[in-house]
């Protein structure tokens, strides 16, 4: 059986009428969250897409390292998941990166990982690749707003610790 969600009387509230497993629970939340980064939706609210992509990677056993792209008004395009890695790292290409963000006429992108050891604290190489990014998308003229840590323990964006 699979749970539905009915619309609370406040905008953005649900009503779940059935008692639900934590399972299901997480599978609500799942779609929750990719409806918060489905295609034309206005970036208006950073702290919503945060959430949303916290929702979606934190529980992850293994790195993945993803994006979310926009077009020229910050309006959402896709959110994509790029790369699977170990419990610790992913390869991360600039080459497919830039290519994906051309491919969908970004102008503008997040980038987003995990760290399944859910501490989101940015390493050394997450620093690294996040420049290497940045010049990359530079060159081809797409932006980066922002690079997004996601641990359980909470996040790490990259632009306000002025690290872009």
């Amino acid at each position: 059986m699979t749970t539905q969600l009915i619309a609370g009387e406040l905008p953005g509230t649900y009503v779940v009428p059935d008692a639900v497993t934590d399972r299901e629970l997480m599978r609500l939340a799942n779609m929750l969250a990719r409806r918060r980064l489905k295609r034309g939706r206005p970036l208006l609210n950073l702290e919503a897409v945060i959430s949303a992509l916290q929702t979606l990677l934190m529980h992850y056993e293994r790195e993945v390292f993803g994006m979310v792209l926009l077009d020229n008004r910050h309006r959402i395009i896709e959110f994509v998941e790029l790369f699977m890695g170990s419990i610790n790292s992913a390869s991360v290409h600039p080459r497919e990166v830039v290519k994906k963000a051309l491919a969908q006429n970004a102008a503008a992108v997040i980038l987003v990982h995990n760290h399944p050891s859910g501490d989101p604290e940015p390493s050394q190489a997450d620093r690294a690749i996040t420049n290497r990014l940045n010049e990359a998308l530079n060159i081809v003229e797409v932006r980066l707003l922002d690079h997004i840590v996601v641990g359980l323990e909470g996040t790490v964006s990259f632009a306000e610790r002025g690290l872009l």
